[in-house]
């Protein structure tokens, strides 16, 4: 006895906890309901999909999958990794990959994750280990699509409600950790999972702390209470000491994401396009990153992202034109007697939304246009306005993958509950070309398609596009084995020391 409790003593003596934050509850762990970032980044650590990105966010390389191939351009078959474990010691196989697929097509749950899906004609199950996916038609993104987590059939089998099942917060998954702690509003807490598939992680537990306020996250990095957090520019440029760079290595590298502000198309103010290109041209999205950035970020001028074949550097940035603005107002009825008024909602998980937008209030000032705030916490914001489309404007950001799928963002089909098309953009000639775009293969045939969408959406102002923030990572110097790539820092993190 006293020898088990000597035991129990040094591993919890010696067991290490990386020690992060995250700005609000997770609504749903689980990865095919998991639409809000706080779910996303926590299931990131207890799930995996058939297939990933390697480490600089080019090639497309096995995961649960031990080796793929197309048989021929529209079957694709998966041979599955064998003697993987589910984190309650359930031996995975293809039958949980089967039983993904149906769930998410099903009428029962509302992912935004299933119009990935649409393409595929059937799923078999060749034998415990293999699978083949039959598509109706060469589909570009056939093998992303398979980076989805994976659930598990034995537990989830007989679940009448996967919205509202348990499994979403007592999550198991095949995955490095093992949720062991939730506690809204409080601590979340992971654990290394022994048996997993690539070997156990080599930090002992994760601990997320749940903190709305950018500031206390902070101060809670300043004191080395958490190891790893985001520093926004202001706080880079002006805030930190030398004492704080002694502590923490800085990471920074362009973000794969962008922010916008979105209109409410099914709103008749915003039915006019001379509005909404009156309110493009009177912001300044150059004072705009100059004042929130210091030089960290560039100006977006698109849906998407420099650097992705489907950038068009063709499309300029639309300069601040007050009287233009003004002008095109008064065409669309509107006056220093009858101005246009608007409410513009965001959350406040990220510090920069709100200056964000009460600089985009005072821009919008000079053009005669009253704007009122409204900045909420992050679930509220989702759950409230965001999702039941109860909203004038919303100040948002999208995560892009290396490969977009512009059908969840702006294919007409995608504006219904639970899809990415928020604001309600309809456009035929869009849909005709996102539809064309799909069972496109050819990488320069995509790119075309690709930059007269984007020169097309742009026209249409569905979104003001405003900036693409750099990501500044600070990481306690006491974490060692950190490969930086492309896709950011945690392409190895079950290798890290601490």
């Amino acid at each position: 006895m006293k020898l088990l409790l000597l035991l129990l003593f040094f591993t919890q003596l010696f067991s290490s906890t990386l020690q992060l934050a995250t700005s609000a509850n997770p609504s749903r762990l689980n990865p095919i309901l998991a639409t809000d970032s706080s779910s996303a980044e926590i299931t990131g650590f207890l799930f995996n999909g058939l297939v990933k990105y390697d480490k600089n966010n080019q090639e497309i390389i096995g995961d649960l999958a031990k080796k793929f191939y197309f048989k021929d351009d529209k079957t694709l078959i998966f041979e599955l990794r064998e003697g993987v474990k589910w984190h309650d010691g359930k031996s995975f196989s293809a039958q949980d990959v089967f039983f993904t697929y149906k769930t998410l097509i099903s009428a029962e749950i509302a992912s935004p994750y299933s119009a990935g899906f649409r393409f595929v004609k059937d799923v078999k199950i060749l034998d415990k280990y293999t699978v083949e996916v039959d598509y109706k038609k060469p589909y570009f993104k056939a093998l992303e699509t398979w980076m989805m987590g994976i659930i598990p059939e034995h537990l989830l089998k007989d679940e009448k409600n996967l919205m509202n099942s348990q499994f979403n917060t007592h999550p198991i998954g095949t995955g490095p950790y093992k949720l062991t702690q939730l506690e809204f509003s409080k601590n979340i807490e992971l654990s290394a999972f022994d048996d997993y598939f690539k070997g156990r992680p080599k930090i002992d537990k994760i601990a997320f702390h749940v903190i709305a306020d950018p500031m206390t996250r902070l101060l809670m990095l300043k004191k080395s209470q958490l190891d790893i957090g985001s520093i926004e520019p202001l706080v880079m440029e002006r805030q930190l000491q030398r004492e704080f760079f002694e502590k923490f290595n800085i990471y920074e590298k362009i973000s794969l994401s962008y922010t916008y502000l979105g209109f409410n198309l099914r709103k008749k103010k915003f039915t006019d396009p001379r509005v909404r290109k009156a309110l493009s041209l009177a912001i300044n999205r150059e004072e705009l990153v100059d004042i929130l950035f210091f030089k960290h970020a560039k100006v977006c001028s698109g849906p998407f992202l420099p650097g992705s074949i489907a950038f068009n550097s063709n499309v300029k940035v639309p300069q601040q034109n007050i009287a233009r603005a003004k002008e095109l107002l008064r065409e669309a009825g509107y006056d220093e007697s009858h101005p246009l008024k608007f409410e513009i909602a965001t959350s406040n998980s990220s510090s920069i939304r709100p200056y964000a937008a009460e600089i985009l209030q005072y821009q919008l000032q000079k053009a005669g246009v009253k704007v009122t705030l409204r900045v909420m916490e992050w679930q509220a914001f989702l759950n409230m306005v965001v999702f039941p489309h109860k909203f004038d404007t919303v100040l948002l950001g999208w995560g892009l993958s290396p490969t977009p799928d512009p059908y969840m963002f702006w294919h007409s089909k995608s504006d219904k509950k639970g899809g990415f098309n928020l604001v309600g953009y309809h456009n035929s000639e869009i849909d005709k070309l996102i539809e064309e775009s799909q069972s496109i293969i050819d990488k320069e045939k995509l790119a075309k398609i690709w930059q007269k969408m984007f020169a097309i959406i742009v026209h249409d102002n569905p979104y003001l596009f405003l900036y693409i923030p750099n990501s500044i990572t600070a990481v306690n110097k006491e974490i060692k084995n950190i490969k930086p790539a492309i896709g950011g820092i945690w392409y190895n993190y079950i290798e890290w020391e601490k």
